[in-house]
């Protein structure tokens, strides 16, 4: 069994993984986080793939769960690259993080969040970070 959960360095990859990491606890899977740099364009706080790759294994050492961290690929589509991944490891599960939305934002879904929603081919969680 396998949890595949997408993660950006923002508060709503923080909650995917959080829950990511809970599903494959609970289901006895083993976790694979899609590392997008796409998060890093939104934040203050410049950090470089290498070294988020870092921080998460450090994280994820801490559980008894086996985990595999793959980068997003240039150019590609995220969505597209979740998908793949799923298809790929034949996923149970897809994490994503949601972010709030504007009243008008609220009309139309994320692009990658409803591409993921309609084309997964497993199930899909999306996740809102708790509110600070």
């Amino acid at each position: 069994m396998t949890v595949v959960v997408g993660y950006v360095a923002t508060p709503e990859g923080r909650a995917a993984l959080a829950a990511g990491r809970q599903e494959a606890a609970t289901r006895s899977a083993r976790l694979v986080v899609v590392l997008s740099e796409r998060g890093h364009r939104f934040g203050s706080d410049q950090v470089d793939l290498g070294t988020q790759e870092d921080e998460l294994r450090e994280q994820l050492d801490k559980d008894d769960l086996p985990y595999e961290i793959r980068q997003t690929s240039r150019g590609r589509d995220v969505a597209d690259d979740l998908i793949s991944t799923a298809t790929d490891t034949g996923a149970q599960l897809i994490v994503i993080g949601l972010r709030r939305r504007s009243p008008v934002g609220k009309l139309i879904l994320g692009s990658n969040a409803q591409r993921i929603l309609l084309d997964a081919p497993c199930a899909v969680l999306a996740v809102k970070p708790q509110p600070t």
